[in-house]
């Protein structure tokens, strides 16, 4: 009876973490794969030897050290443009006042509700119309155009947040503009910028659809691991998904600190 009043006065608690538990079982399994030494082949299931062997060696399959480098480099490029590129336009779309501003806002959100098979399937049509050979430039161009709209989104809802009186003050106490966007306007705004370059990392990264349309003979980190499917994933390609996982939660975790600890201190 005390447990169940327990559970009846922490419900929420208790909801929030069966739901993070539901999220967190295939990054279980994953991190199990990756230390787990199959029967055959072809085998999925977790045997009874365990290995650390995978982790030594997490390019020891033949390619996916080749397609893990093209897809880290695709996706540094494909977000470095459209993070720079976005950032420009939520600047634009937020603080002025043009023409054809609401048309813009709708275009926007085109990419994000557009399919991938459909928006993939044109950006072909249009490589392959204009001759354009497909390979490594042609993904990210494809790349930028879908993360584009992520960046603008994320950056123009941390600008809507923005207080103008805090540039006012900047800008009456003789700052010229330069140095307000420096120091005032640009580090607040710097959070969402990094949101969105991450989440843009992320969509970069994890593409398959668009980037199968579009790469011709280039293959990246999700196109090696559908075509590893068909005769066996090695444990490699779990080693490489749990490091990457770890990686961003040492991200997250190290953000939360110093917001944290900047919230202490003022």
């Amino acid at each position: 009876m005390r447990f169940w009043r327990w559970v009846a006065d922490h419900w929420v608690l208790v909801v929030g973490l069966l739901v993070l538990a539901y999220l967190f079982l295939p990054i279980v399994v994953v991190f199990l794969l990756s230390v787990n030494r199959p029967t055959n082949r072809l085998s999925y299931d977790l045997s009874p030897h365990w290995t650390i062997d995978y982790w030594l060696h997490p390019f020891g399959a033949a390619g996916i050290g080749d397609a893990l480098r093209v897809s880290v480099g695709i996706a540094l490029v494909a977000t470095l443009v459209a993070t720079v590129l976005g950032t420009l336009m939520a600047f634009a779309l937020a603080r002025h006042r043009f023409r054809g501003r609401g048309v813009t806002n709708v275009l926007i959100f085109l990419p994000m509700a557009t399919p991938e098979v459909v928006m993939g399937s044109s950006l072909l049509a249009l490589f392959v119309t204009i001759r354009v050979p497909l390979g490594f430039w042609t993904v990210v161009v494809a790349h930028i155009l879908f993360c584009l709209s992520f960046v603008v989104v994320t950056v123009k809802a941390r600008l809507a947040t923005l207080d103008p009186s805090l540039q006012e003050a900047a800008m009456d106490l003789y700052a010229t503009e330069w140095q307000t966007f420096r120091k005032v306007t640009l580090p607040l705004v710097l959070p969402g910028i990094a949101a969105a370059a991450l989440l843009s990392l992320s969509l970069s990264f994890d593409d398959f659809i668009i980037t199968n349309f579009n790469s011709g003979t280039t293959v990246t980190f999700p196109m090696y691991v559908w075509g590893a499917a068909q005769r066996g994933i090695p444990r490699q390609v779990n080693v490489i998904g749990t490091a990457v996982f770890l990686l961003a939660f040492v991200l997250v975790v190290i953000v939360q600190l110093r917001g944290r600890r900047k919230a202490r201190f003022v």
